[in-house]
């Protein structure tokens, strides 16, 4: 059995990853000021957040074509491979996945496995990374998915915002009624919800300074209950400095926790908004 592992632009994984572990990367559209931008492909991370300070309109994102991921299908089929997963963005926040079904019935080469990955950036990248080298192993696609249900059940996240405004614009944001009358003053704590795993506002707090406290508090609650190592990231929307200093301070206080730092590209920046930082882990694989 040859597997290959194909995966979305918002998994954000760095070129070298991607090239050393053989991934197939389909950027996710995004729409700005009427102008389409491929993710990764022709507008850089740094250049959308230029833009889009000066841009008319809220940004949208879209979907890749139904014929664009069956021909990436159909060229992998030709490669060889004869199955392929494909794990991509949570489907609470994209039609990706339940499209990707009705594409898989019609590449006829290879049989394609769509896996919803419940989650986005990084944290979906360490998915697909886990993926990649057990299929490059020689691993069924079995044995694949079954770690991707273990290692995807250990995922958790909190976004800090400045406001709420795109991920209402955009229907991202399911409790969006109960925080709208303060969003203006207030910097809400976003996650990703255990059962519905829909984006949701999870407390208002009235400080960037509170709410980051908060959020570790949040963090150093979750770990003690587990038995496993963490494999956390420091993920920022244009804020490198920020993250770096949270990174580090993080680490001091966890010095147990392996730490990174990641970003939020174009296609998740135009639903978080600019300066949005979050911190996002998983059980580490590495250190297990």
């Amino acid at each position: 059995m040859k597997i290959a592992v194909v995966t979305d632009s918002t998994a954000y994984l760095p070129q070298q990853l991607i090239d050393e572990n053989n991934i197939t990367v389909v950027p996710i559209p995004v729409i700005l000021d009427g102008q389409t931008y491929n993710e990764g492909v022709d507008i850089s991370t740094a250049d959308f957040y230029a833009k889009l300070r000066h841009s008319k309109a809220f940004p949208s994102t879209a979907q890749p074509s139904l014929g664009q991921m069956v021909a990436v299908y159909e060229h992998l089929g030709d490669q060889g491979y004869d199955t392929v997963i494909s794990i991509h963005l949570a489907s609470t926040i994209s039609g990706l996945v339940d499209n990707l079904k009705n594409a898989a019935k019609l590449v006829k080469n290879t049989h394609v496995i769509p896996y919803d990955s419940q989650i986005t950036v990084m944290l979906m990248g360490e998915l697909v990374l886990t993926a990649a080298k057990m299929a490059n192993s020689g691993k069924t696609a079995d044995q694949i998915l079954a770690r991707l249900d273990a290692l995807r059940a250990t995922t958790n996240e909190y976004f800090i915002v400045n406001d709420l405004q795109n991920l209402v614009r955009g229907g991202r944001l399911s409790n969006a009624s109960a925080f709208l009358g303060s969003m203006l003053r207030i910097k809400p704590i976003l996650t990703f919800d255990d059962q519905s795993h829909k984006i949701v506002a999870f407390e208002k707090i009235r400080s960037i300074k509170k709410a980051y406290a908060r959020v570790e508090e949040l963090f150093a609650q979750a770990i003690k209950q587990v038995d496993y190592p963490i494999h956390a990231f420091v993920i920022h929307a244009n804020d490198q400095q920020a993250a770096v200093k949270w990174q580090e301070e993080l680490q001091e206080k966890f010095p147990q926790v392996r730490f990174d730092i990641s970003y939020f590209g174009p296609v998740i920046g135009t639903h978080l908004g600019e300066k949005a930082i979050a911190i996002g882990w998983l059980k580490d694989e590495k250190n297990n």
